[in-house]
């Protein structure tokens, strides 16, 4: 490991600040993207469509495993990432338990190194952060680093009939709720991840050789993944880990890698240690939607509402333009959103009215929504 375990203290009072623009940077860097984002949907809305768009080379095609996968996602102990985990683990209450559903117990991995006031109503475990000015303002390096310490320390309990290392764990994030019942997408030891369109390793082969070298195989060997979401082994996740965290630092550290990947950095990280380590992905593209650009929830599992909806009203989309109607979770930075949001105009894609309607459910059910979510 490169980096020593260090019990830090709460974040700065800048957090929000930088919070704040990281997140303004994030978003509207993609706009420069978003051209080439075709829309995904055609065929999956009625299920038509194949949704596997990559296998690895040397998969053996298997039956449904049926093993439950553990459910864990990273969070900090924000306001802005409080109210998201509220949401998410409301919407995974409702569909785990439901026909087709192979989701088994929960963990928020908190790396804020203390518990929060959340502690009693999301089942959380406390990891720390990176040691102060590791993750050189860009905090989501902490993501690969608190698996690493979760798994070592907790104990993951999944079919107590399972040995060790056949449970498997859906690594997840705050932003995503559960549209349908999500069953166990991994095959043996071929995780399930969802193919993101700005993650292209042959596009960047240059930088990639730096971390992948030519020995360890082709370009082609490094997924267009992130760690999220992806269903994984526990073991293979103990191996890869610890690899995901010193790419991740050393990808930070290169001057020109950090320029080239900026905010996803962290996801080519986990590309680049998964080919390392010889694992492949099977690529499913009914993994997860994106609202506004996928236009249907259809069969798709996880919507991830992580780009600002802005509309007209006329339902028209304004890219990169504040709408006269807006969905944005970073509207939210210091506080959750109200209940009973405003639905969309008519015209708006199917997607970001269920994902608005998703939202309102659980702020209508959860207890104490309108108190502060603060630590």
């Amino acid at each position: 490991m490169m980096i020593g375990r260090k019990n830090m203290g709460r974040a700065s009072p800048m957090l929000l600040v930088l919070l704040a623009l990281g997140f303004f940077f994030a978003t509207y860097n993609l706009l420069t993207l978003i051209i080439q984002y075709k829309d995904s949907s055609t065929g999956l809305g009625s299920g038509t469509s194949d949704p596997v768009t990559g296998m690895p080379a040397n998969f053996r095609k298997s039956g449904k495993s049926n093993l439950k996968f553990h459910v864990a996602l990273t969070a900090t102990d924000a306001p802005y990432s409080q109210w998201q985990c509220r949401i998410m683990y409301y919407w995974y209450k409702k569909m785990k338990s439901m026909p087709g559903s192979d989701m088994g117990k929960f963990t928020r991995v908190l790396h804020s190194g203390k518990g929060d006031h959340l502690m009693a109503e999301i089942p959380t475990f406390v990891v720390d952060p990176l040691p102060e000015g590791l993750d050189q303002g860009y905090i989501v390096l902490n993501r690969p680093w608190a698996f690493v310490q979760w798994l070592e320390k907790a104990t993951i309990e999944e079919e107590e009939a399972l040995c060790d290392k056949n449970r498997y764990i859906l690594m997840a994030e705050p932003d995503h709720i559960f549209a349908n019942p999500l069953p166990n997408l991994a095959r043996g030891d071929n995780p399930a991840g969802f193919p993101f369109f700005y993650i292209k390793p042959t596009e960047h082969e240059k930088i990639v050789r730096k971390f992948y070298p030519e020995e360890k195989g082709p370009v082609t060997d490094v997924d267009p993944i992130g760690n999220s979401p992806v269903i994984i082994k526990k073991s293979l996740l103990e191996e890869i880990a610890p690899t995901w965290v010193n790419v991740s630092l050393r990808m930070k550290d290169d001057q020109e890698t950090d320029k080239a990947f900026g905010w996803v950095l962290e996801m080519y990280a986990y590309a680049v240690a998964s080919a390392l380590h010889g694992v492949r992905h099977i690529l499913r593209k009914d993994f997860m939607l994106q609202p506004p650009w996928d236009l249907e929830v259809g069969k798709r599992f996880i919507i991830h509402y992580t780009y600002g909806c802005d509309y007209n009203m006329k339902g028209e989309l304004t890219y990169g333009k504040i709408g006269e109607w807006r969905f944005d979770k970073r509207s939210y930075l210091s506080g959750p959103p109200p209940k009973n949001l405003t639905l969309p105009p008519p015209g708006v894609p199917e997607s970001v009215v269920r994902l608005v309607k998703m939202v309102n459910e659980a702020t209508a059910n959860i207890p104490g929504w309108d108190s502060l979510n603060s630590g």
